[in-house]
């Protein structure tokens, strides 16, 4: 008896490890078939992966920040962009210098990926992050068929298609704004706290929440061996760093860059120039975590406690001034919520004194930072935030409202700027002290001025760090451009902020 229930427990042992053992060599085989159908690698050659080039944020600065640094560096390299099909390399090189007042030095040439919306999430209303990631490996190697890079930069941060391209035989680069899975997302499931990607469905369910919970650990498992392929890993702050170390399956340190925030520009603007009306500027990608509503929500507010007429609010000159939400939108998807906050601040009341600017270019985004009292910005787990710099270099006093995360520990705020959890109420007040004391803009123009100044040294210098990966292509140049790490603080601006 006691053998044949032994031999009954190996059994099923056994079977499991030969289903296992199957399937990783089915995947063994599946790899090499796919990797004898790509394309010889091209030597030279330096890809780039943005599939949505042309969508105006932050993330495409630093495309083409870095592109124009590897031109200046190994004019010889061949450069290339996976991006998505329907825009041309003369429409994105204007958008470079109209948007970002970026110029390339030489013409790139662009791959187009017919199949990007295996990326875009709203593609998949159930079970969205797995199918993104599967998605990307999708869309990855619809790159590499194209062309097999002898460097692969991916500036988005979908690692899942590193694996095959390092089998390929790429040197794997990569520029990573905000981690795919974090152990913020995993938190705020576990509290079940509602938001924009964990709907009531989940959150009101303590056994889904956790279910959701043991799925985003699965695929950060996944996401974290995949990081591991990259043969060099930037991120673009100390809190995005913290994460990746803690997620990724890697030897070395993340080279933290910053963003490339070159402010001269901006601080050509007088600083006691006479107001010809007074408003406040919002600039954002129509985006669902940049947080809009909550904006609307404490503008709305603010103007509707100034007209009540209590003491406080005796004076505020809120209910002269507007609201200018400035952004751009990379497709239907960000149309259609830009749609809907118009819409929302037609329900507030607000609606005619709310002005949207959409997909403006840098000459008219200039003028009106110039021109605004102050900003506001409301992105979930804001993890560097270009457009608060730009803020203080433009002289504008500023409003920083973030949503509970370690950053909001750590909100800029010298005198005048002011930071809130999240909620509209406080926001409000924010927004009462940041329309008042208009005598001392000047004074605190000038403050600002000054921190921003110190962020102008943040120009995109981060591109040399690879140069280990590109031993045949790159020139000594990159030896010599200084290397922008954590160890190089900017004065007045926390670590958590950058």
């Amino acid at each position: 008896m006691g053998g044949a229930w032994g031999l009954a427990q190996v059994e099923p042992l056994t079977a499991l490890l030969g289903v296992l053992a199957a399937l990783l060599f089915g995947i063994v085989l599946l790899t090499i078939r796919i990797l004898r159908q790509l394309p010889q690698l091209q030597k030279g050659s330096v890809a780039f992966f943005h599939p949505f080039a042309d969508g105006g944020g932050g993330g495409e600065r630093v495309l083409w920040c870095a592109i124009n640094a590897v031109q200046h560096a190994a004019p010889h390299a061949k450069i290339y962009v996976y991006t998505r099909e329907g825009v041309t390399a003369e429409q994105l090189l204007q958008d470079a210098s109209s948007r970002f007042n970026v110029k390339l030095t030489q013409p790139i040439q662009l791959l187009p990926l017919k199949r990007t919306h295996l990326i875009v999430p709203d593609y998949y209303p159930k079970f969205t992050l797995i199918r993104q990631a599967w998605g990307s490996v999708k869309l990855g190697l619809d790159a590499l068929h194209l062309l097999v890079p002898e460097v692969f930069i991916d500036t988005t941060g979908w690692a899942f298609p590193y694996p095959l391209c390092k089998l390929a035989g790429c040197r794997v680069a990569c520029y990573t704004h905000y981690p795919t899975v974090s152990t913020d997302m995993l938190g705020r499931v576990w509290l079940q706290q509602p938001m924009y990607n964990n709907d009531d469905e989940i959150s009101g369910s303590r056994v889904r929440s956790l279910a959701k919970v043991l799925y985003y650990q699965a695929v950060a498992l996944v996401y974290g061996i995949s990081g591991a392929f990259a043969d060099v890993v930037m991120v673009n702050s100390s809190w995005t760093a913290a994460h990746i170390r803690q997620l990724w399956w890697m030897w070395g340190e993340p080279h933290i860059v910053y963003p490339p925030c070159d402010t001269t520009d901006l601080q050509t603007l007088p600083l006691d120039r006479r107001l010809k009306h007074l408003f406040l500027i919002s600039v954002a990608q129509f985006r669902p975590e940049k947080n809009h509503k909550l904006q609307l929500e404490a503008y709305a507010m603010a103007r509707e406690m100034a007209a009540s007429k209590e003491p406080i609010w005796r004076g505020n000159p809120v209910l002269v001034s507007t609201l200018k939400m400035v952004g751009s939108c990379r497709g239907p998807d960000d149309e259609q919520r830009l749609q809907r906050l118009q819409q929302y601040a037609v329900e507030l009341g607000i609606a005619e004194s709310v002005q949207w600017h959409v997909n403006v270019p840098y000459s008219q985004l200039k003028q009106l930072l110039g021109d605004a009292v102050g900003g506001l910005h409301t992105m979930l787990d804001e993890h560097f935030g270009i457009s608060l710099v730009e803020y203080m270099a433009a002289g504008g006093r500023q409003l920083l409202t973030l949503h509970p995360a370690p950053c909001s520990k750590h909100a800029i705020t010298p005198a005048g700027l002011g930071a809130c959890s999240g909620q509209s109420r406080v926001c409000c007040e924010h927004v009462r002290i940041l329309s008042s004391n208009m005598g001392d803009m000047l004074l605190l123009r000038v403050g600002v001025g000054t921190i921003a100044a110190s962020a102008s040294q943040c120009r995109f210098r981060g591109m040399q760090v690879v140069a280990t990966v590109l031993p045949t292509i790159l020139s000594h140049k990159w030896h010599r451009l200084p290397m922008l790490t954590a160890t190089h603080s900017v004065k007045g601006i926390p670590a958590c902020v950058l």
